[in-house]
């Protein structure tokens, strides 16, 4: 049969699309490589515990807030499982050599007046940053569920992060406070847009959530909704290629020799890998090299650890920790000096309110790191091992960043039960990512036209969506799929849809 929509890969972004699409009466099928679907959504178990892959709290889901809207319109607000984290501290920003814990409140209000409580003499600058992020996420139409143009962002575009918080303060602590939860985007100082660090910030601040037993319920949920109206996500499906002929894309074929008939085609993976499926003279090649040339964010090492029963009582917020006093530092290590700085998220569970079951912890680690196990590819559906020396490596890695956090929480390591490391292999593996980037394309401040890439190709029924044509993350990759799919219902019907929901 021939679907209206072929979607290739069911990460958020697929996902989003193929609800949004099925719930316009189009026949959806959704392909995806993985035994499991939903891309960073996914989740594991071990030893009865569940972890996130890659999401592991969002913003913006009170009650008017724009990912409440979203999810309502896409049929899944209600369906899932969440947990509000403290409204007075949902992250806690902590330095080496530095007692004090800096809190991010929910609500601006108390976000102001929790600075304001450890910084006094910096209330002016504290509330111009406040309203330097939200007048940055007013140029964004799509974030603010309306329609709109680019050029109404265009004056936002050009200033970096550290240099705004240069301009608003000259306190260098409150300046790495501000800058405390960088891991959230791979922040560079002197690098990244303003508007990230805004459009980011902006939403965890409006309210923070964690999802209680994984964020792989927002997949489910997506996919019940797809599945509902008649379409279909069909698992162990990996795309081998794209076929066009006489200008648009006919089929897609995938690795077990099944063909998939489509009108219109969306790729959720990486831009590259979507020309790497294509033989066609339609995409030019100056528009390959511009893809191949941009610059992915770096990936991450995390370490899911299960808990000792009743040994480490949950908190209902996160840790951001520096083992400096400078916040964008953590992506500047060497083997020596490595890890600088780490994420500590508790992992929400329905059977246990007062002690963790298990804790991630994540820091930064470059490809290049294990790239000499490049060679092996590992997933559930294709359980390969790496060799004892990755897993030594992996151990070594794992001891040196429990010795960090042990610094600052005393008896952490004592809790630990058992653990599971992962690297950037296990990204690339389980994302689709050559390198295991884990943010999608670096922004740049100085070109910000290079890293925007449209939702449309020069083949006319191909269109792409994902983390890399905006913004990454839940909200960031949802507004992608919203850009996306304004491509085929037109941008002012979608918006009074998402609004009216």
């Amino acid at each position: 049969m021939q679907y209206d929509v072929v979607i290739i890969g069911s990460g958020l972004g697929g996902l989003a699309c193929g609800a949004i699409l099925a719930r316009e009466g189009k026949s959806v099928c959704v392909l995806e490589k993985n035994k499991q679907i939903g891309g960073a959504l996914q989740t594991f178990v071990r030893q009865r515990v569940i972890f996130d892959s890659g999401v592991h709290y969002v913003g913006g889901l009170d009650e008017g807030q724009n990912l409440n809207q979203l999810f309502k319109f896409l049929g899944i607000m209600g369906k899932m499982k969440l947990r509000k984290l403290d409204e007075d501290c949902f992250d806690a920003i902590l330095f080496k050599d530095d007692p004090k814990i800096y809190r991010y409140a929910q609500g601006y209000d108390r976000f102001i007046a929790s600075l304001v409580a450890e910084f006094p003499e910096e209330e002016e600058g504290i509330r111009r940053y406040c309203d330097q992020i939200r007048e940055v996420c007013s140029k964004f139409p799509l974030y603010n569920l309306r329609s709109g143009d680019y050029f109404e962002k265009v004056n936002v575009l050009e200033i970096d992060t550290q240099t705004l918080l240069e301009s608003i303060t000259t306190n260098k602590k409150l300046q790495n406070v501000l800058a405390g939860t960088s891991l959230l985007y791979a922040g560079e100082p002197y690098k990244t847009p303003f508007y990230v660090h805004a459009l980011v910030i902006n939403s965890y601040i409006e309210s923070s959530w964690r999802f209680v037993d994984g964020g792989s319920q927002i997949a489910i949920a997506l996919t019940r909704e797809i599945v509902s109206r008649g379409g279909k996500c069909i698992k162990h499906a990996k795309v081998v290629k794209l076929v066009e002929e006489n200008g648009t894309v006919t089929h897609a074929l995938t690795d077990d020799g099944k063909r998939y008939d489509g009108k219109l085609f969306i790729s959720n993976v990486h831009p590259t890998k979507t020309l790497e499926l294509l033989e066609t003279d339609m995409i030019k090649k100056a528009f390959r090299t511009r893809l191949n040339s941009l610059e992915n964010s770096i990936s991450t090492f995390f370490v899911n650890i299960v808990l000792k029963k009743n040994t480490l009582p949950y908190l209902n917020h996160n840790y951001y920790y520096f083992d400096e006093s400078d916040a964008w530092s953590v992506l500047n290590y060497t083997d020596e000096t490595w890890p600088k700085g780490y994420a500590l998220y508790y992992a929400a569970t329905s059977k246990n309110e007062k002690y963790a079951d298990g804790v991630t912890v994540m820091t930064y680690m470059r490809y290049d790191e294990v790239k000499q196990w490049q060679h092996t590819f590992n997933t559930v559906t294709n359980e390969i091992s790496r060799g004892e020396d990755y897993e030594a490596f992996k151990k070594e890695r794992a001891e040196r960043l429990f010795k960090l956090v042990e610094q600052r929480f005393p008896g952490f390591t004592d809790a630990i039960e058992s653990y599971y490391a992962a690297t950037p292999l296990s990204v690339r593996d389980y994302i689709g990512t050559d390198d295991g980037s884990l943010y999608g394309v670096v922004k740049d401040y100085k070109e910000p036209m290079r890293t925007f890439i449209s939702p449309r190709t020069k083949i006319p029924n191909l269109l792409l969506t994902g983390q890399n044509l905006n913004l990454h993350g839940i909200l960031g990759v949802t507004v992608s799929a919203i850009s996306t799919c304004s491509e085929i219902l037109g941008k002012d019907y979608l918006v009074s849809k998402i609004r009216n929901a």
